[in-house]
């Protein structure tokens, strides 16, 4: 049986990754404004900005959870999903190269990053592979069925959208919820794959535990994403149907997922074995 464990390769990918991450989500959540000065493009509209930043803020938590002395299936749906996302940044910025500070220190680490994440990654996914023996934990949960497919259908739904933002962002720039340019657009599109590329492995793995600390890591950027939303309301196109549609479908996801991952704690607690009395 494999062992099911996290190789030290992986463990190193994570403290390298972590650092970048917490700098990109400061300056950009914190600092959305001063993106012209600071960050490695200018991010006109701060919402924006506050968005990707988001996005790292589930990507710290990932990762500090690989870091944990955990096994290789609680946290090897996540992976995939970084692989799309590094790897659709990485085109986008040579797709719009003009549009970076060539020469500022956030664009030089930006491209270095999105050149060598995807590799880094992958590599991640090789050296693990066969290390998920397919065995729940002892205590875990059995996802039924039904509720698997559904969360994969908004997985994919997620996946579509983000994929459409990436490869036309033309068209969706006049419908979109707020103001973007193709940049911007292309990086909401990447971020939207995340979720989408997670929920997909439902359909072939029911253990909770594999989706847990994965969870986190989307509730965590939802939290964050909602709070963007209120922050800078003002930079909504409210007369924009998409506007109205994007928001309640934020605050319903946190809600739904929170409600969701508590569920599933509490049946894995439910139906863990326990001790025969003495």
């Amino acid at each position: 049986m494999a062992a099911d464990r996290i190789l030290r390769y992986t463990k190193w990918v994570a403290l390298i990754i972590i650092p970048f991450l917490v700098v990109a989500w400061f300056l950009l959540y914190l600092l959305p404004g001063y993106t012209e000065q600071l960050f490695a493009w200018t991010i006109q509209l701060p919402l924006s900005a506050m968005f990707l930043g988001s996005a790292y803020l589930g990507g710290i938590v990932f990762f500090v959870n690989v870091l944990r002395p955990n096994t290789w299936h609680r946290v090897r749906h996540g992976f995939p999903a970084v692989l799309v996302f590094a790897t659709l940044l990485s085109i986008a910025t040579f797709l719009h190269w003009d549009k970076f500070h060539h020469g500022h220190i956030s664009f030089i680490v930006w491209v270095t990053l999105y050149i060598v994440t995807p590799f880094l990654v992958l590599g991640v996914l090789i050296v693990n592979r066969g290390q998920d023996p397919g065995v729940p934990d002892e205590r875990d949960y059995a996802l039924p069925l039904i509720v698997r497919v559904v969360l994969a259908a908004i997985g994919l739904c997620a996946l579509v959208a983000g994929l459409f933002l990436f490869f036309s962002p033309q068209q969706t720039i006049a419908v979109w919820a707020w103001p973007l340019t193709p940049l911007t657009a292309r990086v909401v599109g990447a971020v939207l794959t995340l979720p989408g590329m997670v929920n997909l492995w439902m359909l072939w793995d029911a253990r909770w535990s594999a989706f847990r600390w994965v969870f986190q890591a989307q509730l965590a950027s939802l939290v964050f994403i909602v709070a963007a939303l209120g922050i800078r309301h003002d930079d909504l196109l409210w007369e924009r149907p998409s506007a109205a549609l994007f928001v309640g479908g934020m605050v319903f996801s946190l809600v739904a997922y929170a409600g969701f991952y508590a569920w599933c704690d509490w049946r894995a607690r439910a139906l863990a074995p326990r001790a025969e009395p003495l």
